[in-house]
């Protein structure tokens, strides 16, 4: 039977999970540069890529 442990252990669960983070992370840029920090520091606390983070805020403007 294949069960949950198994399930956890397969590579398009592992890719899922790690695409999920990912897309917390791109979905707290906004909120960060909101609270006042630069693109640089929200880089290095999400640990991204500057341009990563360019680009999530092209794709998400701020809500005014």
């Amino acid at each position: 039977m294949f069960g949950l442990s198994e399930l956890k252990q397969t590579r398009v669960y592992q890719e899922g999970k790690q695409e999920g983070r990912f897309e917390a992370k791109l979905e707290a840029v906004p909120k960060l540069l909101a609270l006042g920090l630069s693109v640089e520091q929200i880089s290095q606390v999400l640990d991204l890529d500057v341009a990563q983070v360019q680009q999530a805020l092209q794709q998400k403007p701020l809500k005014e």
